[in-house]
């Protein structure tokens, strides 16, 4: 893609700007480095389908990345490469250029090529998750929540959980939000780890209000996980 391509692009991409949407979202990634033109999520999914069919490395090859639109398209054009060497690269290059939860969030979700590859993608998420980098840390565990929570892998995503000595808000969040799914899918188990670990104050409670509020926890339990609060 030369220069005069990547302006017709990003001109391509302003034709789908929707201003009430780009003032709502503006509001929910405050600290991301990244213009916003305005676009919403099921259009860009759209595009990056489009985009697959075509060269996909030539359009990965050529960016500014200039806009939040520009890097969330990137993710999802990068999540139809099908040889898994050639994922790999880009994957790892692409989510140095995560900022924010949504570019995070929709990136993870929708690379399903790693569960065809899942002993070498869960290691990699699980040395992601521990970073000190706030949102290499929330991309390892978004990871492991949308492709690895399986009984099999407790073990370890329980001593990963251990390990995390952040702070951050996204990383704690994702904690929490893990938690709440593990605590759904294996409630024994993961009752057992909120009853000792090594959780701050704020994912430890965090991941008991968000179990609190589904609906798939009986009013028992919830009472009951009540008692783990810090």
């Amino acid at each position: 893609m030369d220069t005069k391509s990547y302006k017709e692009y990003i001109d391509y991409l302003y034709t789908f700007q929707d201003l009430e949407y780009k003032e709502f979202h503006k509001g929910l990634i405050l600290n991301s480095k990244y213009e916003l033109i305005g676009i919403r999520l099921p259009i860009m999914r759209n595009i990056s389908k489009e985009l697959s069919k075509k060269d996909i490395l030539d359009f990965l090859s050529f960016s500014y990345d200039k806009y939040y639109e520009e890097i969330m398209i990137q993710g999802l054009v990068i999540s139809f490469i099908k040889d898994e060497e050639l994922f790999y690269k880009y994957f790892m290059n692409h989510i140095k250029k995560i900022d924010n939860w949504a570019l995070c969030d929709s990136f993870c979700n929708s690379i399903k090529i790693v569960r065809k590859h899942k002993d070498k993608y869960f290691k990699i998420a699980l040395d992601l998750s521990c970073s000190n980098e706030e949102f290499i840390s929330r991309t390892g565990i978004v990871m492991i929540l949308s492709h690895f929570v399986l009984e099999e892998n407790l073990s370890k995503i329980f001593s990963m959980l251990n390990s995390i000595k952040s702070d951050k808000f996204y990383v704690n969040m994702a904690e929490a939000w893990l938690l709440c799914d593990l605590y759904i899918k294996y409630p024994l188990e993961t009752r057992k780890f909120l009853e000792n670990n090594n959780l701050n104050k704020f994912t430890q409670n965090k991941a008991i209000s968000k179990i609190h509020d589904s609906f798939r926890v009986s009013i028992e339990e919830k009472e009951e996980l009540k008692k783990y609060c810090k």
